[in-house]
């Protein structure tokens, strides 16, 4: 689910970047630094004697969105370039971050670490989607320009990654769905960290952004990508490592 976002990037604009550090640098600290101890705490606190909840929690709370996130940054009328530059730093530094730091939070949680699955989920994840969309942006924008790219290419990929995005929810719900109809209070129980989560990353990134005077546009970019997640690589990756109708994919 990450190509249909990436494809969209020019990583060369991250240089951008350095107009505005310091809403860069509040979304890497949110993202990288506060969320993936708070969540974990969350997780061990609210599910606890649960590690399967946990975990599909925990994995949740290690990757920020870099797709949907988007288009809530347009429906807000944030920054979209900006939006994108950040989301771009993320999807990179997701490479080298998110099997570290899943490793990490689910060993000091008590749950077995399968480093193979991890390490393999994060190579067909994401740096696989990532160095597709680089290579294809590059090889059909000097094919096609950047015009068929950005009006048929970049539009036709968006409605495909929708239509997965469907089929993987109902393919979810087949084999999740009797457990969620018998005991619909599960839900509620495994939204309360997710639900905490984003209160606590939304109250700190607002409230600097807000403290530091920043623009709306500036703000409530910094506010979506700092209180993310990325569902559809959380729950590729929970699925990997316990199987589609375990705990860990439940907790998406």
């Amino acid at each position: 689910m990450m190509y249909p976002t990436v494809v969209g990037i020019a990583f060369s604009d991250v240089k951008k970047a350095v107009r505005k550090p310091k809403p860069m640098l509040l979304t890497i600290i949110a993202n990288w630094v506060i969320t993936p101890p708070l969540m974990t705490l969350y997780a061990n606190l609210i599910l606890a004697g649960n590690p399967q909840y946990i975990a599909g929690v925990i994995l949740l709370g290690m990757s920020p969105c870099t797709a949907m996130v988007m288009w809530w940054i347009m429906l807000a009328k944030g920054d979209l370039a900006q939006g994108l530059i950040n989301t771009a730093i993320n999807a990179l530094l997701m490479l080298v971050l998110y099997a570290p730091q899943s490793a990490f939070y689910l060993g000091v949680s008590g749950i077995p670490v399968p480093w193979n699955l991890i390490a393999m989920s994060v190579i067909i994840f994401i740096a696989l989607p990532v160095s597709l969309g680089a290579v294809s942006r590059k090889f059909l924008i000097g094919r096609k320009g950047k015009e068929w790219f950005d009006s048929t290419y970049l539009e036709l990929v968006r409605k495909i990654s929708i239509a997965a995005l469907l089929l993987t929810l109902i393919v979810m719900f087949s084999y999740q769905g009797e457990i969620i109809l018998n005991n619909p209070l599960l839900v509620a129980y495994l939204a309360a960290p997710n639900l905490l989560i984003y209160a606590t990353m939304i109250a700190i990134t607002y409230g600097i952004s807000w403290l530091s005077n920043w623009d709306y546009e500036t703000s409530i970019d910094t506010t979506l990508i700092g209180s993310s997640s990325h569902f559809e690589v959380a729950i590729a990756v929970a699925t990997t490592l316990y199987g589609l109708n375990s705990g860990a994919a439940l907790a998406k």
